[in-house]
């Protein structure tokens, strides 16, 4: 039994050779590092919970020099915040179509489909998704996402279901513990 295995769940031969090939994992951000809900205060205040075990693992990605992007359809000065906490240095937000972003990551880091990683909750990611060479949803993704991607987390966005993918590319590439810092 794999280690990934023992920390979460059997993953086929297939996926782990998937896996190694990552150098770009890019993730949605509503409903995959938090849980999808949104807090509005009455002065319009938005308020977002993220987890910082997923911290921990965008960051020991990027140890591994493995590059990390955010994709979201939204705006927030929040996603800003924090991605820039976790040191990601490729955040498109406001991105209705979300294949631009990609297309424009893919070119300007010059790798192949099946070097880019991407993870989502929503039809809206399908669209990047089938263009990858690992599809992932989040648990409690629509249904329609989980049925196509290549590997569904077994835990929910905003729950660590980022770390669960960062430990599965981390652990594929013989990367795993080679980092020791904070989540931030």
């Amino acid at each position: 039994m794999s280690l990934f295995a023992k920390l979460y769940q059997d993953v086929s031969d297939d996926l782990i050779t998937r896996a190694c090939k990552i150098k770009l994992l890019i993730c949605d951000v509503d409903g995959v590092f938090s849980d999808g809900r949104i807090y509005l205060g009455n002065d319009g205040e938005e308020l977002k919970a993220f987890h910082t075990r997923d911290g921990y693992g965008i960051k020991a990605l990027r140890h591994a020099g493995i590059e990390v992007a955010v994709i979201t359809g939204r705006t927030s000065a929040i996603v800003e915040q924090r991605m820039r906490s976790l040191t990601v240095p490729f955040i498109f937000q406001g991105q209705e179509n979300k294949l631009a972003a990609f297309a424009s990551l893919q070119q300007q880091l010059a790798l192949s489909t099946e070097q880019i990683g991407y993870i989502g909750d929503d039809l809206a990611d399908w669209q990047v998704m089938q263009h990858c060479g690992l599809s992932v949803a989040v648990k409690d993704a629509h249904p329609y996402l989980r049925l196509h991607a290549d590997y569904t987390t077994s835990l929910s966005g905003g729950f660590g279901a980022v770390r669960e993918l960062t430990d599965l590319l981390l652990i594929s590439q013989q990367q795993f513990q080679q980092f020791d810092g904070s989540s931030s």
